[in-house]
């Protein structure tokens, strides 16, 4: 049990984020499903943010954790899986 007055280490301090910030997103998405129903989203004329970016994959099962750390390392804000 944590006491109230423990305080929480933490590597980086907070800091202020701007009124205009938006996320890099990167979405892993599986050929035949995810990856299905974004391409169906487009067709539907329904639209995400521009600053997810779609990475098509055959099989997200497959995918090896060493991407999304290197996606992290190479400053995306926030990585997505969807098989």
């Amino acid at each position: 049990m944590v006491k109230a007055e423990e305080k929480v280490l933490s590597v980086e301090e907070p800091r202020e984020i701007s009124s205009g910030w938006e996320p890099n997103i990167l979405a892993f998405a599986c050929h035949y499903c995810a990856f299905a129903a974004a391409d169906l989203a487009g067709v539907m004329r329904l639209s995400y943010p521009p600053t997810v970016k779609v990475i098509r994959l055959p099989c997200t099962g497959k995918l090896d954790y060493i991407h999304i750390l290197h996606a992290f390392e190479r400053g995306v804000d926030g990585a997505f899986v969807a098989g």
